[in-house]
């Protein structure tokens, strides 16, 4: 991919407020709302082929829309919307802006991870920022940690095979491809029958009750099975909107502090261990009077340890269930781990993105982009359901996936947006607010949407995993 045959993009720029027109009337919505919202902004905003700016605004504004609607049935008026493109696609990278008393947050930052050359001269991505993967992969080379070691292994293998061997071994490692090898790929065609999102009605219960309030998820309580961006995200823009959002996790699970910092706003923090008994005894206690459940971890590990949808109906009817994963429910990628880069890696994205810059190298996007969409768009579904049954009634599974929202995210089209600059932090202080935390004062991106009568705010500050108990605010 040489320099001299960068691709310059011609294509329109979408309009955003037809593809939140797209969002909002597959989802089952109708069109009254949209006269509610209002966006300002346009692309370029970030430097990319991709209308990454769009799908921030769309997404952002999705979620938003959503939540009127909720409060509306609660017994609110109807209310103004408002995005801004270039204030949503700075939130869309808000861990590069987070800020603990003034100072960059210290980020464990894995030398090993990255593209790498395999020996069939194709481009791998290795993710070892998480210790277990990093370890993982190098006891799979039979190498130390040291990228010249690891180099010299990758140069006796395939990039597919590498992919392979990584993916039976429980690790995250991906090849490169074009949109075309990603089209071709048995998990690629499984991606593309797939809807955007899916809301599926999975048991009978009666409809709830929610009282007049003065936020649109005001008493809604949401347990959060997530971690690192997507899910944490959903979590965050929940709590936004008023909801009590208790975080779960447990002390074996790797984290990355920074983006607990970032998406911990409005969180309650638990720590529960479900390999254990007790741990699973008391999550099923907390069930009866959650409304939702988020769970974010690759297909099939939840339910190992009782808490598949359909369990999770059966204990709670009338719960939303929220299911997201990397690659897709259907296809042979099905329980596969993966992360953003990855899954971007994989798809096609890289390779585009390098063509349309001139790069000789995959080049990623500049935000995690199919996190935060996934995230916003997961908060979208999870509102949506919510909505369906107070009106409806029954239990609901909300499924979504990072490859499903590439997917997405490909069919908005290409922009021209390779010469536009990377705003630091001093470019965004207008999108910038301060916080105190269990961490320290916090700088961090303050929500995009704006709403007339219930402004998105975090009530709860952002605390260290485990601070709380697993109960319920009374």
């Amino acid at each position: 991919m040489p320099r001299s045959l960068a691709l310059r993009i011609q294509m329109p720029a979408p309009d955003a407020k037809t593809v939140l027109a797209g969002l909002w009337r597959g989802a089952g919505h109708g069109d009254a709302a949209l006269r509610q919202i209002q966006f300002t902004g346009s692309e370029p905003v970030l430097p990319s082929s991709f209308a990454v700016g769009t799908a921030a605004q769309a997404t952002i504004g999705a979620a938003a829309l959503a939540a009127t609607e909720l409060w509306r049935l609660r017994g609110g008026r109807r209310q103004s919307v408002g995005v801004d493109m270039r204030h949503a696609a700075i939130e869309f990278r808000s861990e590069r802006y987070l800020r603990v008393d003034g100072k960059r947050p210290d980020e464990y930052h894995d030398d090993l991870a990255g593209l790498y050359l395999c020996g069939d001269g194709r481009f791998a991505r290795l993710h070892t920022n998480l210790p277990h993967h990093c370890s993982g992969l190098l006891k799979l080379l039979g190498v130390s940690h040291d990228k010249a070691a690891v180099q010299r292994a990758l140069n006796r293998l395939t990039a597919e095979a590498l992919e392979n061997a990584a993916a039976e071994a429980g690790l995250v490692v991906t090849a490169c491809r074009s949109f075309s090898e990603w089209d071709r790929h048995p998990q690629g065609q499984a991606v593309a029958k797939l809807p955007l999102l899916s809301i599926e009605k999975i048991g009978d219960a009666p409809a709830k009750k929610l009282a007049a309030a003065d936020r649109p998820l005001s008493g809604v309580k949401v347990l959060d099975l997530t971690r690192i961006i997507a899910g944490p995200v959903c979590g965050r823009t929940l709590a936004a909107h008023g909801a009590d959002v208790l975080l779960v996790t447990a002390k074996h699970l790797a984290s990355m502090l920074p983006l607990v910092m970032d998406t911990g706003r409005g969180k309650l923090s638990t720590s529960l261990d479900l390999r254990d008994a007790g741990g699973r005894e008391t999550l099923a206690a907390l069930l009866p009077d959650a409304d939702v459940f988020v769970q974010g971890y690759r297909p099939g590990a939840i339910a190992a340890h009782g808490f598949a949808p359909q369990d999770v109906a059966r204990l709670r009817p009338g719960i939303v269930y929220a299911s997201l994963c990397a690659y897709g429910h259907e296809g042979p990628w099905a329980s596969r781990r993966g992360f953003d880069s990855l899954v971007q890696t994989a798809s096609g994205f890289n390779v585009a993105e390098a063509e349309a810059f001139g790069s000789p190298k995959p080049k990623e996007l500049p935000t995690q982009e199919l996190d935060h969409a996934t995230g916003y768009l997961l908060a979208f579904a999870v509102l949506t359901a919510l909505k369906r049954q107070l009106q409806e009634g029954g239990s609901w599974h909300v499924r979504l996936s990072l490859a499903q929202t590439g997917h997405w995210l490909r069919r908005l089209g290409r922009i021209d947006g390779t010469t536009c600059p990377d705003p630091g932090i001093d470019d965004v202080r207008d999108c910038l607010e301060q916080t105190a935390s269990g961490f320290g004062r916090l700088t961090t991106v303050r929500h995009a949407a704006t709403m007339s009568e219930t402004p998105p705010h975090w009530a709860r500050p952002s605390m260290p995993l485990g601070t709380h108990a697993p109960v319920w605010p009374r």
